[in-house]
């Protein structure tokens, strides 16, 4: 059976850390060698509404794009994601990147162009996987937010998951706002 890397982007701004936790916990029974980003709080973003948190989850799958994102979509219609009367967006769960398919797959653009333009995905892509190339700018994560020129605002915040502190604190007190 063949694994597929994959790079999933979450975000919530209605009951971030429930929402985010129950998505965190669905995402590790579909993926293996699940590994976790930093949290972000930032200002909403072609969206009105409260903050949300963001962050970015790296594993390996053995599901189709198409079964993967069907099931994605199941995680967020149980967390509220469709619910007629939802406050805000309970989940987001965005395929960022599967392996290094390139193009338009029934309505999914991969890699995401959100990668390249929301700080929200690509400061957390930076931390995660640093050094995996972009197929499309041709350059590591890294480079390409140190280079970056996008203009939003967020922050690392504290978030815990299964014991484990996902944002370093060092980042929170070298970035932390206020």
């Amino acid at each position: 059976m063949s694994l597929t890397r994959v790079l999933l982007g979450l975000g919530s701004n209605a009951r971030r850390e429930q929402n985010l936790t129950a998505g965190l916990d669905a995402l590790e029974q579909m993926l293996g060698d699940m590994h976790c980003s930093p949290v972000f709080e930032s200002l909403a973003v072609g969206y009105k509404g409260d903050n949300f948190y963001n962050l970015v989850v790296s594993g390996t799958t053995a599901l189709s794009l198409t079964e993967l994102d069907r099931r994605l979509k199941f995680i967020e219609a149980d967390n509220g994601r469709y619910a007629p009367d939802r406050k805000g967006l309970p989940l987001d769960i965005d395929v960022l990147m599967y392996g290094d398919l390139m193009g338009n797959y029934h309505g999914l653009e991969l890699p995401r162009p959100e990668t390249l333009k929301n700080a929200f995905v690509l400061w957390p892509l930076s931390l995660l996987v640093p050094d995996l190339s972009h197929p499309r700018a041709g350059r590591s994560f890294a480079d390409l937010w140190q280079t970056s020129t996008i203009e939003q605002q967020l922050w690392p915040v504290p978030f815990r998951w299964k014991g484990q502190e996902l944002t370093p604190p060092m980042l929170i007190l070298s970035h932390g706002k206020g």
